[in-house]
């Protein structure tokens, strides 16, 4: 297998998980599979992630996700 055939394997898995955890947070469920509104608020979290913020968000968020990986069983 060429390079860029594993490269581009390796960066169809990586977007598959993120979706996953899109999937798995409920969002598509609670957005109604908005693509605009699931998109936005993407755009919000990195917004609060280049704010005064920053650091804050982080702790918070990596909290909140560790926990409920730990909670269902998944790893991080």
């Amino acid at each position: 297998m060429r390079m860029w055939q594993v490269e581009r394997r390796k960066r169809t898995r990586h977007l598959i998980e993120l979706g996953g955890l899109i999937v798995k947070a409920g969002i598509v469920e609670l957005t109604n599979d908005d693509r605009a509104m699931i998109y936005g608020a993407m755009l919000w979290v990195a917004a609060k992630l280049n704010s005064e913020e920053s650091e804050r968000a982080r702790a918070l968020w990596a909290g909140k996700g560790k926990e409920a990986f730990k909670q269902t069983g998944t790893r991080s």
